[in-house]
């Protein structure tokens, strides 16, 4: 995929900090637990190192930030929401991020899908399957994406991804990728260009 631009376009803390809707610039949003690789995963397809920042330290996206894309021959919004799970941070906080997270995909008439990230190596809990469920009610179409399949040998990889994909039932599609080497790229940009008007 040629990315042909990428650039910061918004931040926000709040509903009434969202850019408003641009029925010419789809959006597509990217969630999963802290530490998941969100970042990582976004400065992959557009291929830049420091669109999205990058952390070690769980929790570190706490707004919403927008990237807008120029890929192929479509303009795009990449929706960075925070990551939830096990942050260190209160839980008045995590409440905080979770309403900021319902309200942008509750009222986002430009929002064409949203991508949950889920680590291979790790078991998805409830929070995934109830987000799955939740966004599948509101007819927003959802894809998978494993994250750091790098990180497992070739053999024990097929087996895991296999695994997961029977435990995302409500998924359209589950992909299998690598922001360190770029696997599944290709085909996670494909499917979102598939779900744009």
């Amino acid at each position: 995929m040629k990315i042909r631009a990428a650039e910061h376009f918004a931040t926000c803390a709040g509903p009434g900090d969202f850019p408003p809707a641009r029925p010419h610039l789809p959006e597509v949003a990217f969630l999963g637990r802290s530490n998941v690789g969100k970042s990582s995963l976004l400065n992959r397809l557009v291929a830049r190192r420091q669109l999205a920042r990058t952390s070690g330290t769980p929790g570190k996206t706490r707004l919403i930030h927008f990237y807008k894309v120029a890929a192929a021959s479509r303009e795009l919004l990449l929706v960075d929401l925070p990551g939830y799970g096990w942050a260190k941070v209160s839980r008045k906080e995590r409440e905080s991020w979770q309403r900021l997270v319902e309200r942008y995909l509750e009222d986002r008439p430009v929002l064409c899908a949203a991508v949950l990230l889920q680590d291979l190596r790790r078991e998805p809990g409830e929070d995934e399957e109830l987000l799955l469920e939740w966004l599948a009610e509101r007819k927003i179409s959802s894809l998978v994406a494993l994250t750091k399949v790098d990180k497992l040998k070739p053999g024990k990889r097929a087996g895991r991804q296999k695994e997961l994909q029977a435990r995302f039932p409500m998924a359209e599609q589950v992909i299998a990728t690598s922001a360190e080497k770029g696997t599944g790229i290709a085909e996670l940009w494909r499917a979102i260009l598939e779900r744009l008007p």
